[in-house]
């Protein structure tokens, strides 16, 4: 199959699930069937798949991340304070490192809003439905909803990192509380742990909590970089030698830089 032909069975197998595929009329444009497919893959609840969907959906979704561009952690430059620290500014779906950090809801079962930009929504994107029927089991065996400041992790499957760490950040209401700056620190330290029980020796930040969860930038910022650096001292023989703050505004690489140097 072509890229083409991959996409075009995809979305005519999830216009199927949803018994639309009589009435819902195919857009001929790439961008318009990309779009369309992305909206489908975003509002599918996690349920069984076909063998035959996976397999032809890893294969579009491997190939489809490469044509959007990977960038190798090993090519990044440290910055000049610090050198097992990194900014780098970009998509971090396309971040090809040990483990990316996704900021979600305590549901952990990803954006359903089709398209939100959204980063739980980038990365259930392009990491394929794997990844929410794997959260889904997780969900599930546990119990309850995700406490916030906690991680758990999961493989990268379709995406160039190896895991992804999921974690509930705060939500900010009004004014920023002691309460809420604890809890950002408290992800951090959480991601930080379980990577390094996993054997993770590079791991790249989203901007936890910065989006729709309305924390301050520069404050998030202040906190995300402290917690590291104690994090890091406190654990000197970790298996972490690469730590990436990854940015996607120009506002908050601005920050990190002014904070780093």
């Amino acid at each position: 199959m072509t890229q083409d032909e991959r996409r075009i069975w995809l979305i005519n197998y999830l216009l199927k699930e949803r018994d639309m595929h009589k009435s819902h009329e195919l857009p001929h444009g790439r961008d318009e069937q990309r779009q369309l497919l992305r909206s489908l893959m975003n509002i599918r609840m996690p349920m069984p798949v076909s063998e035959e969907f996976i397999l032809i959906q890893d294969q579009y979704l491997r190939e489809r991340n490469i044509e959007r561009g990977i960038v190798y952690a090993d090519d990044l430059e440290p910055v000049s304070s610090d050198k097992s620290i990194y900014i780098r500014q970009g998509d971090i779906t396309t971040l090809a490192c040990n483990a990316v950090v996704n900021a979600c809801n305590s549901r952990m079962l990803g954006c359903f809003q089709p398209m939100h930009s959204c980063i739980d929504n980038f990365i259930h994107t392009y990491a394929g439905v794997e990844l929410r029927l794997k959260m889904n089991d997780i969900m599930k065996a546990q119990g309850h909803d995700e406490p916030t400041g906690h991680a758990k992790i999961t493989p990268g499957y379709n995406l160039p990192a190896k895991y992804i760490i999921h974690t509930v950040g705060p939500v900010v209401y009004g004014w920023l509380t002691r309460e809420n700056e604890e809890e950002l620190a408290s992800c951090y330290t959480s991601c930080l742990n379980i990577a390094a029980e996993n054997g993770v020796d590079s791991i790249a930040f989203c901007c936890i909590s910065t989006g729709v969860f309305m924390f301050p930038q520069d404050k998030a910022a202040e906190i995300a970089v402290s917690t590291v650096k104690k994090w890091r001292d406190e654990h000197s023989d970790s298996c972490i030698k690469k730590i990436i703050f990854n940015v996607f505004k120009d506002s908050d690489l601005n920050i990190y830089k002014n904070i780093l140097g």
